[in-house]
């Protein structure tokens, strides 16, 4: 209880007259100082996004709902509010930028992996049809489908003849991840689905793969994945950057599973939950970096 009331006395009133009075004796205000004191990445991007989300002025506010065409006006606006001038900081400005970038950046992913969950797999699609068949020949290169609804499903983990059942809940997302994993890290996809298909550690390859899209897809609507997209890309996170996040997610889980060693596939969901504590923890860290950089990567 107590903590709650120092932080609404802090940022109602403490917090105002603190930035006045450093303002006051170092000549700068506190974007400067965060963009001048921090190095690229979560840290300066996280305190520069607190900092703007709790101003109290409208110009500054309104920088994390702009378009990414007005960000470099938004920055000039910002400076002009904040009484900057470009010959005393000349490093100001790009750096401002960057940040507002990755901030809006992470809004605007948000939504665009939104609406691809939020597509339908149709049969009568014939790109998605394509795309199901090329994630088989990746993955079973050897192997010929005897028909389109099969049990040989199976065999890359999906529950019934017919995979386009198992994509409701993650919609076209799960299988784009899935293919992304497939085509960008074909070697690992292999030994992960080998492991899969293991007699005694076996679990459903394509199953657990849209589980860990859903968490992926979570962890990026909760805001909790921004460290990782702050430290890895220096502007606007695109749908590739969060793909790539799915295959470090599925290439860490089976390592994750196997090293565990579970009795069977029904402690899934306690396993799943221990996978996803880590994966959150590791995300506190303000180094972050949850990329897979494996040898087959193309």
């Amino acid at each position: 209880m107590l903590g709650y009331i120092w932080q609404y006395v802090y940022t109602s009133f403490l917090r105002y007259w603190l930035k006045w009075f450093i303002r006051q004796a170092t000549g700068t205000c506190e974007l400067q100082r965060i963009c001048s004191g921090n190095k690229p990445g979560a840290t300066r991007t996280s305190k520069a996004e607190y900092s703007l989300r709790s101003s109290k002025n409208k110009v500054l506010r309104g920088a994390l709902e702009a378009s990414k065409d007005q960000l470099e006006k938004c920055a000039d606006q910002i400076m002009k509010e904040k009484n900057v001038k470009p010959q005393k900081d000349p490093l100001f400005k790009e750096s401002l930028h960057i940040c507002l970038l990755q901030i809006t950046g992470n809004s605007s992913l948000y939504v665009s992996v939104e609406n691809m969950r939020k597509e339908v797999f149709s049969s009568e699609n014939q790109e998605h049809e394509a795309m199901l068949l090329k994630l088989w020949d990746l993955l079973m290169p050897t192997v010929k489908l005897d028909s389109r609804i099969t049990k040989q499903w199976g065999d890359i983990g999906f529950q019934g003849d017919d995979p386009k059942t198992d994509f409701r809940g993650m919609g076209l997302l799960g299988l784009i991840n899935l293919v992304f994993f497939s085509e960008n890290y074909t070697e690992e996809a292999r030994q992960v689905l080998s492991h899969a298909n293991h007699p005694k550690l076996g679990y459903s390859y394509a199953i657990v793969g849209i589980n860990l899209t859903e968490m992926a897809y979570s962890l990026l609507k909760s805001g909790e994945l921004k460290p990782h997209f702050y430290n890895t890309v220096p502007g606007t996170p695109e749908l590739r950057q969060f793909h790539q996040l799915y295959c470090y997610l599925a290439y860490e889980f089976d390592r994750f599973w196997v090293a565990e060693e579970p009795e069977s596939i029904m402690q899934f969901n306690q396993y799943r939950e221990k996978f996803h504590t880590i994966v959150k923890t590791n995300l506190q860290d303000p180094d972050v970096n949850l990329t897979l950089t494996a040898c087959s990567k193309k």
